[in-house]
């Protein structure tokens, strides 16, 4: 911070990131080194976490004012949000009263957190979204989502605007999820099929906007026909041109338009104009443009940011310095490549300080998730691993797998072994689209006490594999399935292809190296503390590959080879015997 640098580090799960983090960047702004921390994060639990972090500083003296924002969807009002004085009651008059209730806030609280933003404006009767924006100007640490700093669309103007830059600290958790989110901010795409549709609202009263529409249809329709799966496009000028007519056509329209349901498709379509348009102005060779049929038969044309660090660069760029962290930052050069552009940042790995005989880390091989090799027998056989783990200490256990499909597969085979056994288990099983009351009763099983072990099956990647923390006997036992590999597809393969062409491994970049970082968060989450005792089974066979093998942190030394579920047996006698 003092230097003005940027640094990654990796440490272990459970072994104080967050704090670690937080308590010199307090210090750096205690030395005038900083005016505003941020502090960003993925998930919504890794904000709670930050919040619980600076109320245990705050609780021992510090004098600071702390804001966790909130995504408008979430903390909104009404049912649906609708920001206009005609639906919304809080809209109008807002600006009259929102000075007075940022004086009430601000003078009473230092923890600004989502309940205590509702509150306040409930009270004021102000927009809680808008409050909460314009109560962060008099915080001294932010907490809050990625998007409120990177992304074009939602970065906080008030912070952030064009050619300004301040004294920011931004503190990046869980940066290993900024590739992909990056990837995504940073691109955009349009659908020849939203063209038609809005054509066909407006061409009675808008034949001039209507025309716009066609030409750029038309131009969709011959990239379409080229297409067979997906193409890869050199240069989209000429379609640019007329998007811009249609850009002007639609502004032209909305301020006429009085049928509410057709303006606020018109709208929708108008922003995702304006967002591909932002885009395709700052397009470089970090970019590849191409077209795709996608598995719905609607037909798109894609801007692709496929090396998001040059955007998140001119980010960065507006505070003084930043953290990257995680536990799981390796190989660092590849997160180095693709979080920044600056060549000299520092990058820091931290052993793990936990006794490593408290984890029994073995790696069953002889299964494969590999697609050719998929069969009820293979099913039967990841049954019967995960049905010797549980059966040899009772508790809690997780069980990733690749795909909701495969799980599916296994958890019917399991629930047959288990059928025919005495010994009764509770099975929990991750759902596809959860809300998030579905979500904690997930996780709240992981709570409570019981007598009987709980199998909890979920999606590796997913919502529990990551950011969950389950202590002591919480989580005795995770079983990871498969390498993570990502499922090829179109824009996998554009990855592999680019990196190819860099000279870097296409592959690596691509596919095994998100995977071995999906596999390293779920081990992750079985020890957490230095009283934590529990196992980690990585079941397939292609962890042995010494590509995958190079990936594996030192504190997995000690990965115990077994060569089927039957040899399981003495190994977790053993662990769980000492």
């Amino acid at each position: 911070i003092l230097r003005h640098r940027r640094l990654f580090v990796e440490a272990p799960t459970g072994t104080g990131k967050t704090i670690s983090a937080i308590y010199p960047a307090v210090q750096a702004m205690g030395n005038g080194l900083s005016e505003t921390i941020f502090y960003l994060t993925a998930r919504t639990i890794a904000r709670t976490v930050a919040e619980d972090t600076f109320g245990l500083l705050q609780d021992r003296g510090l004098a600071m004012k702390v804001i966790t924002l909130t995504a408008k969807e979430k903390i909104c009002v009404l049912d649906k949000v609708q920001c206009s004085p005609e639906y919304c009651p809080r809209a109008k008059g807002h600006y009259d009263r929102i000075n007075e209730a940022l004086y009430d806030l601000v003078t009473h609280e230092d923890r600004m957190t989502r309940e205590c933003i509702l509150a306040y404006a409930d009270k004021h009767q102000v927009c809680p979204f808008e409050f909460q924006l314009d109560a962060a100007l008099f915080a001294d640490a932010v907490i809050g989502d990625y998007n409120y700093v990177f992304d074009p669309d939602a970065r906080l103007r008030r912070f952030f605007a064009e050619g300004g830059a301040g004294g920011y600290l931004f503190l990046i958790d869980e940066a290993h999820n900024l590739v992909e989110r990056g990837r995504q901010m940073y691109s955009a795409e349009l659908c020849k099929e939203d063209f038609l549709a809005v054509k066909k609202l407006v061409k009675g009263e808008a034949p001039r906007f209507a025309k716009r529409l066609e030409a750029c249809n038309k131009i969709l329709l011959a990239m379409k026909k080229e297409c067979e799966n997906y193409k890869v496009l050199d240069n989209i000028s000429h379609f640019g041109i007329q998007l811009m007519n249609v850009l002007s056509e639609t502004d032209r329209y909305l301020e006429e338009c009085v049928d509410k349901e057709v303006r606020e498709t018109v709208l929708d379509f108008y922003f995702q104009v304006r967002s591909f348009l932002n885009i395709y102005d700052g397009l470089d060779e970090n970019y590849v443009i191409y077209t795709e049929y996608q598995e719905n038969g609607r037909f798109v044309l894609k801007l692709f940011c496929v090396n998001p660090a040059a955007n998140l660069q001119k980010c960065l760029d507006k505070g003084n310095s930043a953290v990257f962290f995680s536990a799981t930052l390796l190989p660092i050069q590849y997160y180095k490549r693709l979080l920044s552009t600056e060549k000299d940042n520092y990058a820091v790995y931290i052993d793990s300080s936990f006794d490593t005989k408290k984890r029994l880390l073995m790696n069953g091989v002889d299964v494969s998730t590999r697609y050719t090799m998929r069969s009820r027998e293979m099913y039967q056989r990841y049954a019967t691993y995960i049905f010797r783990v549980v059966k040899a200490k009772m508790g809690n256990y997780l069980i990733f797998f690749p795909s909701y499909r495969f799980m599916e597969d296994v958890y019917q085979e399991f629930t047959q072994l288990l059928a025919s056994d005495e010994e009764e288990m509770e099975l929990v099983i991750q759902q596809k689209h959860m809300d998030e009351e579905e979500r904690e009763n997930f996780l709240r099983a992981f709570e409570m006490g019981r007598e009987k072990s709980l199998i909890g099956f979920g999606v590796l990647g997913g919502i529990f594999s990551e950011g969950i923390d389950l202590t002591n006997e919480k989580l005795i036992g995770t079983l990871i399935i498969g390498t993570g590999l990502p499922q090829v597809c179109n824009e996998r393969e554009i990855l592999k292809s680019y990196f190819d062409q860099k000279g870097l491994y296409g592959f690596d970049y691509a596919y095994r190296y998100p995977g071995m970082n999906k596999v390293l968060q779920a081990a992750g989450r079985v020890i957490r503390t230095p009283e934590d005792r529990g196992v980690v089974l990585l079941i397939d066979d292609r962890f042995l590959a010494p590509d995958t093998r190079r990936l594996m942190p030192p504190h997995w030394e000690q990965l115990r080879v077994v060569e089927s579920a039957e040899t399981l047996a003495g190994e977790l006698e053993r662990f769980w015997g000492r």
